[in-house]
């Protein structure tokens, strides 16, 4: 008898494919003997690669806004000539509907936010309204599998990648034993903490005697808050652009605290099992972006004045910011306490 053949279908942010891992577990935990396949954008594939319930990950080529169907079809193509028995689309937009109809699964699932329209008829054979499921996604991903296929809750609902082992040499070399990463950009402007921050909380940690590595996305942008840094404190350790997740990733697994407050960072280091003091402007940022972690894992800004207006501006507008009003005091008080724990 054939192994079953599921596909796990992500195109969402960076991060949040992380929310996912969980899912997977739960799948070959209902299904021991199964071939769990992953089918993700090329660039989110490294989080997947070396997870020992995966069978494959499919690195799908995507640029956003553009479709090359000369590259992507024989990608599709070798897709379907799988026959997979099921296929779950976590992220159910439309590039994850017209995959899921054209891979073409017998059982296809997804969860949809409003009624379906005649793409995601044809795409689904399985569709439970999100309406019913948990706003934070590892547990929507969880209940979306046990109302579709009955999939027992699994033993851990923890977030779980693995890095790759042969890059752990690359990373220390790197890292020249500095186990505290401060990672200070993030993909939104309003979610950074100020690099005055960053520059008071050095001051704090150094002469405590943490060792702090400094590091940012490989953008103009979050390099130039590095070397907006790098001027007040000339003699901070900064890390290099990593433009290869892979190396990132095994960055972050040789790292003792991770210190962010960009999601993306935040989930992989937490998925690698580091310990992570998250940064968050207020308590509704938490809830839509990382729900999933404790108050000894986060620090929140005081009460923000300005909620509603927060959805509007990349920037925010007050003059003084939910993320400045983070003291440094509190983010090496609490770096104290991970740090014994």
């Amino acid at each position: 008898m054939n192994r079953p053949k599921i596909l796990a279908i992500q195109f969402k942010y960076l991060g949040d494919a992380v929310f996912i891992t969980p899912a997977l577990l739960a799948i070959k935990q209902q299904y021991p003997d199964s071939e769990i396949h992953v089918l993700v954008a090329k660039e989110v594939a490294p989080l997947f690669i070396h997870l020992p319930c995966i069978s494959r990950v499919w690195a799908f080529p995507r640029a956003r806004g553009k479709v090359n169907i000369s590259e992507s079809w024989p990608f599709v193509r070798d897709l379907r000539r799988e026959k997979f028995d099921r296929s779950v689309d976590f992220g159910g937009n439309d590039r994850g509907a017209i995959l899921s109809l054209l891979i073409g699964a017998k059982t296809r699932l997804a969860a949809i936010q409003t009624q379906p329209n005649l793409l995601k008829k044809l795409a689904y054979t399985q569709t439970i309204p999100s309406t019913i499921l948990p706003e934070s996604w590892v547990k929507r991903h969880l209940q979306l599998l046990k109302h579709a296929w009955q999939t027992p809750e699994p033993t851990s609902d923890e977030m779980v990648i693995a890095a790759d082992p042969m890059l752990s040499l690359s990373a220390k070399n790197l890292l020249q034993d500095h186990p505290i990463i401060c990672h200070i950009g993030t993909s939104q402007p309003k979610k950074e903490w100020p690099v005055h921050r960053w520059q008071e909380f050095y001051q704090l940690a150094s002469k405590a005697g943490y060792q702090l590595a400094f590091s940012a996305g490989t953008n103009e942008r979050e390099q130039g808050l590095l070397a907006e840094l790098k001027i007040l404190e000339p003699e901070i350790f900064a890390l290099p652009p990593l433009l290869d997740l892979a190396l990132f990733l095994a960055v972050l697994k040789e790292a003792a605290v991770v210190i962010v407050g960009d999601t993306g960072p935040l989930h992989f280091a937490a998925g690698l099992g580091i310990k992570v003091i998250g940064l968050f402007g207020t308590e509704d940022s938490v809830r839509h972006a990382a729900p999933i972690y404790g108050s000894n894992q986060r620090i929140l800004g005081e009460t923000c004045t300005c909620t509603q207006n927060l959805a509007h501006f990349t920037n925010c507008q007050s003059q003084s910011s939910c993320m400045a009003s983070i003291s440094a005091d509190r983010v090496f008080e609490l770096l104290q306490k991970t740090i014994v724990t």
